[in-house]
């Protein structure tokens, strides 16, 4: 993987120009494009990330483990009240948690952000993202600009490099769930829910197309405007719906609880099934790291499994608001990153390396006794790459992190992020490049 890095820095230093000219196409074709929405777009960098047959069959490794891990511990929390205390869920969310699911699965979809060393394959998580999991037409969209990269070009030329399917994958994986699930239909109507408000909207067409491709009648859904009436859920247009494909993140959920009723009453009644049900929300918060230290997480996981958690997964604390806390948190600021129990999209994140000794006491201060977390300062790989359209564009170092996709339990692909800064933030400094594979 350094070696074909070290291709792609080489070919672009040595046509400097035609590539600095090709990046400012690339720019434009990403303001145009699929992922430029909500006044935002993405950034990219000029080498793209391809990772070996190796690499590949390991991070299909991490997730198999990771995957059973997290099975175990949702599986823990519905059966064991005492469990559950070691969770900071509300009474109305946890009501929602312990809805039947009426199918097989229990984690239908997640990405796994981990920190990964290209050089030795070591690594430590950095997240877990199960409701909303999103990047997919990011992805997608980065695979058909890096094709206007003239040093991508002339290594393909060297290189046979596939990108990772990840929309009809899902569409497979959604509907094997599906078919596992007590009422299902021949023919089921889908309905992609979210808050539209602030979504991923053009990822969410893209899904449709997909779904319809396959077969299956799609309709994309504000969730504050489903109607239930007579046992049946009903998009806005008024079809009903059988299926929910649910991208609305817990929080927002909770947050809007007034709002999303006749949702949440389809739900508890058992009148549409909702993939993913909120039993991920066990895994997506936060908090998950902190339990899975704990004697009672111990205890029904094998010894391989206490193993890679010890390994890989950041100490995690609650950030209390007491002097020993604080005065730790504050002592100890390259070492530690700051976070919201329930969150996404990096914010609210803050780490320590980032700021002065004054701005992060401030920091740790103003958050301390709140909804925030502690958690070991993972320090992350860094590679060589080059933002071409700055004004004066010049090689450095940047963190690099992958985000594993995994649907129905199976490893399905890799989102790339990078960032020149501590942490990797989507609004502040995050850059996305396009994520290859060698081909055996």
């Amino acid at each position: 993987m350094n070696k074909i890095a070290e291709e792609y820095r080489q070919e672009i230093k040595k046509h400097f120009e035609e590539n600095k000219e090709a990046a400012l196409k690339i720019k434009d074709y990403l303001e145009h494009s699929s992922v430029a929405y909500h006044g935002r777009c993405v950034h990219t960098l000029h080498v793209p990330k391809v990772f070996t047959q190796q690499a590949v069959e390991h991070y299909r490794q991490i997730t198999g483990m990771t995957y059973t891990i997290f099975e175990k511990v949702i599986k823990e929390y519905l059966r064991n009240p005492s469990y559950r205390k070691l969770f900071p869920f509300s009474k109305k969310l946890e009501e929602l948690i312990l809805i039947p699911r009426l199918y097989d699965c229990h984690l239908p979809i997640a990405r796994f952000d981990i920190f990964y060393n290209e050089e030795d394959g070591s690594f430590k998580f950095c997240e877990i993202n199960t409701d909303g999991t999103s990047a997919m037409n990011e992805d997608y969209v980065l695979n058909m600009a890096v094709e206007k990269n003239p040093a991508h070009q002339k290594m393909k030329d060297r290189y046979s490099m596939k990108s990772f399917e990840l929309f009809d994958c899902w569409v497979k994986e959604f509907m094997n769930i599906y078919g596992t699930y007590e009422k299902k239909v021949q023919r089921p109507y889908v309905a992609i829910v979210d808050f539209l408000e602030h979504c991923s909207i053009t990822e969410f067409e893209e899904f449709k197309r997909r779904f319809e491709a396959a077969g299956y009648e799609t309709e994309i859904c504000e969730i504050t405007k489903l109607k239930y009436r007579d046992h049946v859920l009903y998009s806005p247009t008024g079809h009903p719906i059988d299926v929910v494909y649910r991208r609305a993140v817990t929080s927002d959920v909770m947050t809007h609880y007034d709002e999303v009723q006749d949702f949440l009453a389809a739900v508890k009644n058992q009148d549409v099934c909702l993939i993913g049900a909120f039993c991920t929300q066990i895994i997506h918060n936060k908090w998950l790291f902190w339990v899975l230290y704990r004697k009672e997480t111990m205890e029904f996981l094998t010894k391989e499994e206490q193993s890679f958690i010890k390994e890989h997964v950041p100490y995690t604390d609650l950030l209390a608001d007491n002097q020993e806390t604080v005065a730790h948190v504050i002592k100890e600021k390259d070492g530690y990153i700051i976070k919201p129990l329930d969150s996404y999209a990096s914010r609210g994140v803050y780490a320590g390396i980032d700021f002065s000794e004054e701005e992060w006491e401030n920091i740790v201060r103003e958050h301390a006794g709140g909804d925030y977390i502690y958690q070991e300062y993972c320090s992350p790989y860094r590679t060589e790459n080059i933002y071409l359209v700055e004004e004066n564009p010049r090689w450095k170092q940047y963190t690099n992190m992958s985000g594993l996709f995994v649907y129905n339990g199976k490893f399905s692909g890799i989102y790339s992020r990078l960032s020149d800064g501590g942490i990797i933030s989507s609004q502040y400094n995050e850059k996305a490049v396009a994520t290859l594979y060698l081909e055996a």
